[in-house]
């Protein structure tokens, strides 16, 4: 019997049927006590022919007399009630494990460290979190595994692209020796940019309350130190965000702007429910229709925006997906009188 009744759908209909006995029971003693009212005597009999009315059937002489409140009001009262409680309380029953399941889903998407989900209640809830607490170690072990792989792949491919790189020297034609490096500089390149990438899908951390200006500047005037034209305007409150994750998102966009197009403006455009990050260079632009392909890896464009320009194709993925970690969006636009216009829209919510 036990086992029954431990499921969702055996307590949510003993909960009802309770209900349901209680209010008729109620009904049923209500009416026993009271019963229900005499009937009236025919209207031809209702006085004698003294003028005196008749004596009252037996029956109902016992009776206790009926309050004010004594007809159905009372009972049928009970039943509307009992069953709002009912269906209030089966609604919870209903509820409650799927909000559970959806509050972890979102600590989980947050931090992938977090508690797991308690095992109780009905044998559903049981089922749903034990099986939510396997994925979660599942991604978890996973997670682990990738770690171990990159450092693996780090170290056991760097080792003997330097070698190669050392052993270049001994080669004595020039032309040669000049393309065979170009050739290693690039796989290092792409061997750090997708180690990068990696690392920027696995990294979270906490939000905290953050001088965005403060940070647009200091980028601007880094670039300005490495002999770059990149220029900050704009003001902006402090923002709860994720540090690194801006810092990463910005950056990469700047680079991106630099590498294509030698310059660089970066303004702040403050809002009472959102930032606006934009990043704005003069060069050769995308093409409207191939503004969303370039934020898939490695994707690379024809023309001015290619490998020969530098880059491996992940700097705008690690950009989108660090705005996103933001809770924010990152677009692409046309810059007015041409080139390319990088906007970042952060939340203030």
């Amino acid at each position: 019997m036990r086992g029954r009744f431990d499921t969702l759908f055996g307590r949510l209909f003993g909960v009802l049927l309770i209900a349901i006995i209680l209010a008729h029971l109620l009904a049923f003693a209500w009416f026993h006590h009271y019963g229900p009212p005499p009937p009236p005597p025919p209207p031809e009999f209702s006085e004698g022919l003294d003028g005196k009315r008749p004596p009252l059937d037996p029956r109902f002489a016992n009776r206790p007399p009926r309050p004010w409140f004594g007809g159905p009001l009372v009972p049928l009262t009970f039943q509307f009630i009992s069953l709002i409680i009912a269906a209030w309380y089966g609604a919870k029953l209903l509820s409650r494990p799927i909000q559970r399941l959806s509050d972890a889903a979102e600590r989980l998407s947050e931090d992938l460290n977090s508690p797991p989900l308690d095992e109780s209640g009905p044998r559903e809830a049981r089922q749903a979190a034990h099986t939510f607490n396997k994925m979660q170690r599942r991604i978890i072990e996973q997670v682990k595994q990738r770690s171990r792989m990159l450092g693996a792949v780090s170290h056991d491919l760097r080792t003997p692209l330097s070698r190669l790189k050392l052993r270049l020297e001994q080669i004595d034609d020039d032309k040669l020796q000049g393309q065979m490096r170009q050739d290693l500089d690039d796989m290092i390149s792409m061997l750090d940019a997708t180690l990068t990438y990696l690392h920027e899908q696995r990294t979270s951390e906490a939000p905290q309350l953050m001088d965005v200006q403060a940070l647009v500047e200091s980028l601007s005037e880094n670039a300005q130190d490495q002999g770059a034209d990149v220029q900050a305007s704009g003001h902006c409150a402090p923002l709860l965000v994720q540090p690194m994750a801006l810092r990463s998102c910005v950056n990469n966009l700047l680079d991106n702007a630099l590498r294509y197009a030698g310059q660089a403006l970066i303004t702040l455009e403050d809002h009472r429910d959102q930032l606006l990050i934009r990043v704005i260079d003069r060069g050769p632009g995308i093409a409207a229709e191939q503004r969303e392909a370039v934020f898939e890896p490695f994707f690379r464009l024809e023309g001015s925006r290619n490998r020969n320009s530098g880059g491996v194709g992940l700097g705008m993925t690690i950009a989108r997906e660090a705005a996103e970690r933001l809770g924010g969006q990152l677009s692409l636009e046309e810059t007015p009188g041409g080139g390319l216009t990088a906007v970042i829209r952060l939340p203030r919510a």
